[in-house]
């Protein structure tokens, strides 16, 4: 395989958009449509935010269902994806002399890699791994980690990352399903900005004045460095794939590297978190 993969970055949202038909789930699926089959998914998923950077090295990764308050059915979801054992190697000794340790039993696939691939790749036949964020790590650690996995793109490994740009979940309107406030929209269109026009640069946009509002804790946002870096070290355009915002603080734009013949797209109607539950009690 000679042609370069695409990278991803997509805003997962609720995992209840795993079961649902709406404007979000409906891009996903065109773009898993659209892009290239590659020989693994290498997926940096804001729900593995650990302090240790790691990959799932299993043969058959489980599914995780790391949430609370949401229908029976989103537990018994299973997406049976292979993991691949000898691209844990290969992560490992491409991100040198960073450490990257090998998760044999502890982890799986979580909602922000299932709820995504559920769309992208419904039939679950193509291996995926999952590389954990390190929580200890500064925040240009993931630049620089990210510029090194650019290599695997070129392996037939396609990256993609997980999170949401704004992801606050204490400011969350839950019956407001579209809408998104004014400083949500604010730094979403500085970042897509920043993005286009120099995404080595990214970390300018943690001076945004709506940036701690938008970004109250890093795990959400720091999935977007790693798309960021791979454009960065690649040299290719960063491309808007969707466009959107769910329940007032929450942006669901996707970008996509090495995506050039992509529209974008405007989502609606995404997924929502459980009624009667505190959205930051459900692990969104």
């Amino acid at each position: 395989m000679t042609s370069i993969m695409p990278a991803v970055f997509l805003g997962h949202g609720s995992p209840t958009n795993a079961l649902e038909d709406n404007g979000y789930t409906r891009t996903w699926q065109q773009l898993g449509k659209s892009l290239p089959r590659p020989r693994a998914l290498l997926v940096v998923s804001a729900h593995w935010f650990i302090g240790a950077t790691a990959v799932t090295a299993m043969a058959q990764p489980r599914t995780i269902h790391d949430f609370y308050g949401f229908p029976k059915a989103l537990f018994d979801f299973d997406y049976p994806a292979p993991g691949l054992p000898e691209l844990a190697g290969e992560v490992a000794e491409i991100a040198k002399p960073h450490w990257v340790g090998a998760d044999h039993d502890q982890w799986g696939l979580d909602h922000g890699t299932w709820s995504v691939l559920a769309h992208m790749f419904p039939k679950a036949d193509i291996p995926v791994v999952q590389l954990s964020i390190n929580a200890l790590k500064p925040l240009d650690y993931h630049l620089e980690l990210a510029s090194k996995l650019d290599a695997l793109r070129h392996q037939g490994v396609m990256i993609l990352s997980s999170g949401n740009v704004v992801h606050n979940l204490r400011l969350v309107q839950w019956e407001r399903a579209d809408f998104g406030t004014d400083w949500a929209q604010r730094f979403d269109d500085a970042v897509a900005a920043q993005l286009m026009d120099a995404p080595a640069d990214i970390l300018k946009t943690t001076e945004h004045p709506d940036y701690l509002k938008a970004v109250p804790t890093p795990d959400h946002f720091l999935p977007l460095l790693y798309t960021a870096g791979l454009a960065a070290a690649s040299g290719q355009v960063v491309k808007p794939l969707l466009r959107g915002y769910a329940m007032g603080a929450l942006s669901m734009s996707g970008y996509g590297v090495g995506t050039a013949d992509t529209d974008c797209h405007t989502g609606a109607d995404a997924a929502r978190s459980p009624e009667g539950v505190p959205p930051d009690q459900t692990n969104l």
